[in-house]
């Protein structure tokens, strides 16, 4: 792909990823103000996948700048941490799919990424919340396991299940397109039906863990 198409190609999926970070600002997923469920990692993700870890990082930090001067209230802090989550989450991913081009590469990246996001979050809350909150740290520190790990476990979870939905139909349209090569985008599977039941469960199971939790 040559420098051009990449960069046009980039900057197509930044502008989708922006769009899904405006669909999750209607979505009543979200434990409060600053912990809202946002779906624009699986678009990352997927850029990730076909461009590799480099552009998702790229994306990453246009998209969640893009955020914090447009729609967000959660000003530097909030923006920096959107950046650590989504970066963590789409280039280890990334990452791990360069090197193994199949779908358990896919699988073994999603997972790996949402535990060190997981615990990636888990880290940098406790670091900086406390000051963006104004509380002491023992008050976040409580927050840890009730609010803060289930709130990015269920988070990971959709936006892999996500990615694992739309990753082939994405690259197939930009195929079509001609944004990526016929060959290139490390695509070396087709969708298939288990995936597509067990992306859909885990979406369902994700949202019926939240009500749960909510209720």
């Amino acid at each position: 792909m040559n420098k051009t198409k990449r960069i046009t190609t980039i900057a197509m999926l930044s502008s989708i990823a922006y769009i899904f970070t405006l669909i999750g600002h209607f979505l009543p997923i979200y434990f409060n103000d600053f912990l809202r469920y946002d779906p624009k990692d699986a678009i990352i993700a997927i850029s990730g996948f076909t461009l590799g870890p480099l552009s998702a990082l790229i994306i990453s930090v246009a998209v969640s700048v893009l955020e914090a001067i447009t729609i967000s209230t959660t000003g530097i802090i909030g923006c920096l941490m959107n950046i650590l989550s989504s970066a963590t989450f789409a280039c280890v991913s990334a990452f791990i799919y360069k090197r193994i081009k199949s779908i358990n590469g896919a699988l073994a990246g999603l997972i790996l990424s949402s535990l060190l996001t997981v615990g990636a979050m888990l880290l940098w809350n406790y670091l900086v919340t406390p000051a963006y909150m104004k509380v002491p740290r023992e008050a976040v520190e409580a927050m840890l396991v009730p609010v803060f790990l289930p709130f990015n476990f269920i988070k990971c979870c959709l936006n892999s299940a996500l990615t694992m939905l739309l990753y082939k139909p994405c690259v197939n349209a930009m195929r079509r397109v001609g944004l990526v090569p016929r060959g290139e985008g490390g695509v070396k599977y087709s969708i298939k039906p288990w995936v597509i039941v067990c992306s859909v469960a885990v979406i369902a199971l994700m949202i019926v863990l939240f009500i749960c939790l909510k209720s």
